[in-house]
């Protein structure tokens, strides 16, 4: 999946540049996430990263560029994070694996509210929202290979695609009470360390 700016944006070529883009995303971040898509303004937005607004429009002529820029930050981060995990993946016992996977998405779980919410103000392109769920799945899908180098091709996309969506039960754990977090965190991280150990290869393969 490209991540590459937004349309609109402009790509900074000095340090300097790249560091007010920069604070420019976090105030756009903090903005969103207290006031929603809607109820946001650059002037804000502008205030808070402590950006003149010519500047600020010189490098997102939009609230929407903006938004559409915090988007693809999040899916390279998510992207970047699964990458990672593969970096180490064949080296990983099944219990091992679970709980990277498990990590991996509690680190996510402050971005990725955000990035729902944007996605749905914006109307959420159908288009990237399947390259982003495809660029998961293949990666994860890549992950679960490497870690278990019998499983073919058809078999890691199928598991794939069942863990992301037992790691979406993640997002729900969280947002509980703590008394009920631990229990269903403890109980996805048990359930992947079975489905996993499942997955090894026999010493005959």
């Amino acid at each position: 999946m490209s991540t590459t700016s937004p349309a609109g944006a402009r790509e900074p070529k000095r340090q300097r540049g790249r560091l007010r883009v920069a604070a420019i995303m976090e105030a756009g971040a903090e903005v969103f996430t207290e006031r929603g898509f809607d109820a946001a303004t650059m002037t804000e937005i502008a205030a808070r990263s402590g950006t003149a607004i010519g500047s600020l429009y010189r490098f997102f002529p939009s609230k929407e560029s903006l938004a559409d820029a915090l988007l693809l930050r999040y899916a390279q981060h998510s992207l970047d994070g699964l990458a990672e995990l593969g970096g180490r993946a064949a080296r990983m016992t099944p219990d091992v694996l679970a709980d990277a996977f498990l990590d991996f998405k509690l680190a996510l779980q402050s971005r990725r509210s955000l990035a729902i919410a944007l996605m749905d103000a914006r109307g959420g392109s159908t288009d990237i929202r399947r390259r982003f769920r495809q660029a998961m799945r293949d990666s994860a899908a890549d992950i679960l290979r490497q870690a278990f180098p019998c499983l073919t091709r058809a078999k890691s996309e199928a598991m794939a695609v069942l863990l992301l969506h037992v790691l979406k039960a993640v997002s729900g754990a969280v947002q509980d009470d703590p008394e009920a977090r631990r229990p269903m965190l403890a109980e996805i991280r048990e359930l992947l360390r079975v489905y996993f150990a499942a997955a090894q290869c026999s010493p005959s393969e």
